[in-house]
């Protein structure tokens, strides 16, 4: 015969299970706002990419392509609808820092380069598109 104790399982070892989320949301943040610089920055140097002598728009497909999933992204792992905000806010401050002529006369961004014009234009509107979907979207299944 044999006798079973009703006892109760020992909790799990770790960091709570809420920390844990927290502590995710947190380092998802930070990736998407490290790949927001980053994409915005890859985005300017192809910004002059040159076929034949002829300008061509790599940059303003890698514009939407990654600022779409950089959005996505950013709403997936923080869980809140206004994390589309974290790599949108570094992405236009690098676009508005390029646009800028330094002391030295530099700048990256020309008014003349139509490609440069069509990245800004194309990635703000991308941002905004993406932002108004999360607002519309039904709220995300971990909160916010």
């Amino acid at each position: 015969m044999t006798v079973v104790d009703d006892q109760e399982a020992p909790p799990p070892a770790g960091p709570p299970p809420r920390l844990l989320e927290l502590g995710l949301r947190v380092a998802g943040g930070v990736v998407v706002v490290v790949a927001g610089v980053l994409t915005g920055v890859l985005e300017l140097l192809l910004a002059t990419v040159r076929v034949g002598g002829h300008l061509i728009g790599v940059s303003v497909l890698l514009a939407v392509g990654a600022n779409i999933a950089l959005s996505w992204f950013a709403y997936e792992t923080v869980g809140r609808r206004w994390a589309v905000a974290l790599p949108a806010v570094p992405w236009f401050a690098l676009m508005a820092l390029a646009a800028v002529r330094t002391s030295e006369g530099d700048l990256l961004l020309a008014g003349d380069n139509w490609v440069g014009l069509a990245m800004i234009v194309v990635g703000a509107m991308t941002f905004a598109v993406m932002g108004f979907r999360q607002i519309l979207a039904p709220p995300h299944p971990l909160g916010g």
